[in-house]
């Protein structure tokens, strides 16, 4: 074995059931995709998006983007001790680099991941080639190889039809928390023909849905697998988490004993709860909702936490 495969990943990750009055008394089954179990230090879908981007990379250094609670900054970052590669990543927000490292950051350093800090504006346009060549030089990784935000791209995508595929005649509809969309491109194209995948995005703008398709033209060269959107349940916007979505979340982890992640993986078991109340699936469907991560730091979920973005 080689690369992250060396890391003797829990794969396929576990399918589990749970029973909640929720979705009993309209006749869904739901169950949960434990991917948040494939590995301790690199869980969800962040396996599934960095091992062929890692692959890719050939031993290179690896640069990637993110914000200041970033766990796929965090992923990235353990990814690159565990496999002896270095690891830059280009953080949004000038102003973080005076200031003491959070527990996010923090552990990005202590995992070898050299940081460097960007003005807002700046970042905003790192996917212009030139503003992302000026960003590698400043960060000194000339030559490097470079992820996208979220980990992101055709390789992502690629190693997301896996998710599909361990979940082919499980269920009938597998939803999936969305940050950049990559997941939700490749979990689509790796589902049966008779299943389709709802995508949760967790930021406010509506851009998802031509991300995913662009996504996918890179991929495949064009759409693949039946998926949709439901924008409503991103509780405001990326790392935001109203009272009720935090309720939600605690009562959830004490009925089934699960620990929420509150930033993107709250927000879809919410909005499978009130998609089920408002009578969405039809009775006798099988939900399929994939724990893409777990809380950070580790220990009780506070609203304060980082995920797959």
């Amino acid at each position: 074995m080689t690369g992250l495969d060396a890391q003797r990943p829990r794969l396929p990750s576990p399918l589990e059931e749970v029973r909640d009055d929720r979705f009993d008394r309209r006749g869904v089954r739901l169950l949960l995709k434990r991917d948040d179990l494939i590995h301790p230090e690199l869980v969800g879908n962040k396996w599934r998006k960095l091992a062929p981007n890692l692959t890719a990379a050939a031993g290179r250094t690896v640069v990637t983007f993110g914000g200041a609670w970033s766990n796929h900054l965090r992923a990235t970052a353990a990814a690159g001790r565990l496999l002896g590669v270095p690891t830059v990543g280009v953080v949004r927000g000038e102003e973080l680099a005076a200031r003491p490292l959070n527990p996010s950051l923090a552990r990005c350093v202590a995992d070898g991941m050299r940081l460097h800090f960007v003005d807002r504006s700046t970042y905003r346009r790192k996917a212009e080639p030139k503003t992302l060549a000026g960003l590698v030089r400043a960060a000194g990784a000339q030559g490097a190889y470079v992820v996208p935000e979220g980990g992101s791209n055709a390789h992502a995508v690629h190693g997301c039809v896996a998710l599909g595929a361990e979940l082919r005649g499980a269920a009938d509809v597998v939803a999936v928390a969305c940050g950049t969309g990559g997941t939700l491109a490749g979990l689509a194209a790796g589902l049966g023909p008779d299943q389709r995948a709802l995508g949760v995005p967790v930021l406010k703008g509506g851009f998802l849905a031509e991300e995913v398709r662009r996504l996918q033209t890179e991929a495949f060269g064009g759409p693949r697998g039946a998926w949709s959107l439901d924008d409503r349940f991103h509780g405001g916007g990326y790392a935001r988490v109203p009272a009720e979505l935090d309720a939600f979340a605690t009562a959830f982890e004490d009925r089934h004993g699960l620990p929420v992640e509150r930033l993107y993986v709250a927000k879809l078991l919410y909005g499978l709860a009130a998609l089920a109340e408002e009578g969405a699936f039809p009775r006798g469907t099988t939900v399929a909702a994939v724990i893409t991560g777990r809380p950070f730091p580790p220990g009780p979920a506070t609203g304060r936490t980082g995920s797959v973005r």
